[in-house]
């Protein structure tokens, strides 16, 4: 089982997930890999075997009105590649999750299309780095637009007419407010898609009162037996949060308060989902924690100590001798295309 982080470090905050700086000042994807490949060389040097990038590795590289932006996957080829091998030589597993604006069922047509457009190019983008099928593009199935039957079918239009590449990396994921597992498991019946079980959103939005471990099964029995699931693990946010123009003592009950993330996991209910997945096929499992890298590490020591025998099955072990750096340029030497 391996464990992940998403996209930023705070334990190293010196380091950038991606070039994030604004058009005016030429962002590029050159850079953003340089970025990358110190990230994933911190990765490395902790043990730790999954991260999601960021989905801005190629900047404003899908913006309808910037068309300077939008070659940068075929002007990194050889970057990509290296960063790629860079990843898979640690036996580190990358994924994406697509950005808000990626919406596939979206009734404005210009929304959509730039949708479709995203899923392509960042599917391009993990081809490029010559990633197996386990590095995956999470996307949700959208918005209701007050009928969820017509969204649900527009989703499997839109996929349907996605390049097959895209296709390939595509996953889906059940949310919190309106699609929920057995949503999910109707668009995979419709279009093969591989899903992703967050296990939050399940105890947010399950009203078919589907039980967790037949949720987590159905989702994971969507993915070929060649290639390795992976779910969603938060803990949510119980501090009491003050609402702006309301008293101080009163507390905000809305649901939407427990779809909030806290900064680090609850070992136990991460133990208790862990062990009542046994028997299931294996998985690995991406914290969804404000802590990052630090709600990490953290759950790998409370592993040891509270349940040794699950902290004996994280995959961490991989020889620090295969990991090679020095095809990629050094941060003094960041290049600059425009």
């Amino acid at each position: 089982m391996r464990l992940g982080f998403v996209v930023s470090s705070l334990a190293k905050p010196e380091l950038r997930s991606h070039d994030g700086r604004r058009w005016q000042n030429g962002p590029h994807l050159s850079v953003s890999l340089i970025h990358l490949r110190d990230m994933i060389t911190y990765v490395n040097s902790r043990q730790i075997r999954m991260y999601r990038l960021s989905a801005s590795l190629a900047p404003y590289a899908t913006h309808p009105d910037m068309p300077a932006f939008a070659d940068q996957i075929g002007q990194c080829t050889d970057e990509l590649a290296e960063v790629g091998s860079l990843a898979r030589n640690a036996g580190i597993r990358l994924s994406i999750h697509l950005p808000p604006y990626a919406v596939l069922n979206a009734l404005d047509r210009r929304l959509a299309a730039r949708s479709r457009a995203e899923v392509t190019l960042q599917a391009a983008l993990l081809d490029a780095m010559h990633l197996g099928d386990d590095a995956v593009l999470v996307t949700h199935l959208g918005a209701a637009y007050g009928n969820s039957v017509s969204a649900r079918h527009r989703f499997v239009e839109a996929f349907v007419e996605l390049p097959a590449a895209a296709q390939r990396r595509l996953v889906l994921e059940n949310d919190d407010t309106r699609f929920n597992v057995a949503d999910i498991l109707e668009i995979h019946a419709a279009t093969g898609i591989r899903l992703v079980f967050d296990v939050l959103h399940h105890r947010l939005n399950n009203p078919s009162g589907i039980p967790l471990r037949d949720a987590l099964a159905s989702c994971l029995a969507s993915w070929p037996k060649s290639q390795t699931p992976k779910i969603h693990f938060s803990s949510p946010r119980t501090e009491w949060l003050s609402v702006p123009g309301q008293s101080p003592d009163a507390p905000r009950l809305r649901r939407s308060r427990w779809s909030r993330h806290s900064d680090f996991i609850n070992p136990f209910e991460f133990i208790d989902l862990v062990r009542l997945a046994a028997g299931l096929r294996a998985f690995d499992i991406m914290l969804e924690a404000r802590g990052r890298d630090l709600a990490l590490l953290q759950l790998r020591a409370d592993l040891a100590t509270f349940a040794p025998e699950l902290a004996e099955s994280l995959e961490i072990a991989v020889p620090a001798e295969n990991l090679h750096t020095s095809a990629l340029p050094e941060r003094s030497g960041l290049p600059s295309r425009k």
